[in-house]
């Protein structure tokens, strides 16, 4: 049986051809692809049909529109139709896999089951809508923590997005994913969580290749509240629980961050900035938690 499902949320149809072919150009088929139609104006049945013959295939139209409200919860239903494969990936309807990627996965299986590795990434590239290169190919330390991993993107010294991880069906199954606005961040956190915060192994020798267009929530602009409060709601969670071991220097400037992130939200209450300074005490960054105290008593009360 494939150990691999390819897992496809589908909505948008403008370049989902591209993606379905890239599947028919991998040198290993040993995977089986599950398609949740999330009742798209524009319907690819007819297209779809069209590959049936090419790889294992199951589709499924959805009668609501599930991603509008939650897009987790669309993501988590199109999971509910894989069968008992072993390892997944959730592939955007707009991405596309070089042809080796799936090789790549089962090449490095043996070491990813010797170190009990809960989460797979591959080296990246952005593409634009014709599908040229829009940046240099990123790629990873081939063992690397996921807080580490997650520091670098918070950094900007490098990217991450849904399509180019594999996640062990086990790890989601305990773990799932948190419903965050727009699903932003939402797939941060699980790398966080599917990993206990542990390592994530990387297959550089393949990319995916990452679309940015007007039509994704990433090229979006009208989405700039929803995708604020997102944020505000990850960093709570990882910033304020003792299981994301990031380092202290990681920690303090997350905190920081947060601290912002509050005061955007205009959500400065004594509650949230002790729970947040007793953090910064916790891991003994005792002056900045007074510096953190001080400039959230100055937004609160001294600039109204």
């Amino acid at each position: 049986m494939n150990k691999l499902a390819i897992v496809i949320p589908y909505y948008k149809i403008t370049f989902f051809e591209d993606v379905l072919q890239s599947l028919v150009n991998q040198t290993n088929k040993n995977f089986n692809v599950y398609i949740g139609n999330d009742n798209s104006p524009d319907p690819p049945q007819e297209l779809v049909e069209g590959y049936r013959n090419e790889f294992n295939l199951k589709y499924i139209k959805f009668n609501d529109n599930l991603g509008s409200v939650s897009l987790t919860k669309q993501w988590e239903r199109c999971i509910d139709l894989v069968a008992a494969e072993e390892w997944i990936m959730l592939l955007g309807d707009d991405d596309v896999l070089e042809n080796n990627v799936v090789n790549e996965f089962y090449s490095n299986l043996n070491i990813i089951e010797e170190k009990a590795i809960n989460v797979v990434r591959f080296a990246s590239k952005l593409i634009d809508i014709t599908g040229q290169e829009l940046s240099a190919i990123y790629k990873h330390d081939v063992f690397e923590l996921a807080t580490d991993a997650y520091y670098r993107k918070f950094k900007w010294e490098s990217r991450s997005s849904l399509s180019e991880y594999i996640f062990r069906t086990s790890s989601y199954i305990k773990k799932g994913f948190t419903n965050y606005p727009l699903a932003w961040h939402s797939d941060d956190k699980a790398w966080l969580d599917f990993t206990n915060s542990g390592l994530i192994y990387t297959c550089n020798d393949a990319v995916v290749n990452i679309r940015r267009s007007n039509e994704n929530i990433s090229g979006k602009t009208d989405n700039l509240d929803r995708k604020n409060k997102a944020a505000y709601q990850f960093f709570n969670d990882i910033t304020t629980s003792s299981k994301y071991t990031f380092t202290k220097k990681q920690k303090t400037t997350l905190l920081l961050e947060y601290g912002a992130l509050l005061k955007q939200q205009k959500q400065i209450t004594g509650k949230h900035v002790f729970r947040i300074a007793f953090q910064f005490i916790k891991i003994g960054a005792f002056y900045n938690g007074l510096r953190f105290i001080r400039r959230m008593y100055r937004s609160k009360f001294l600039k109204k």
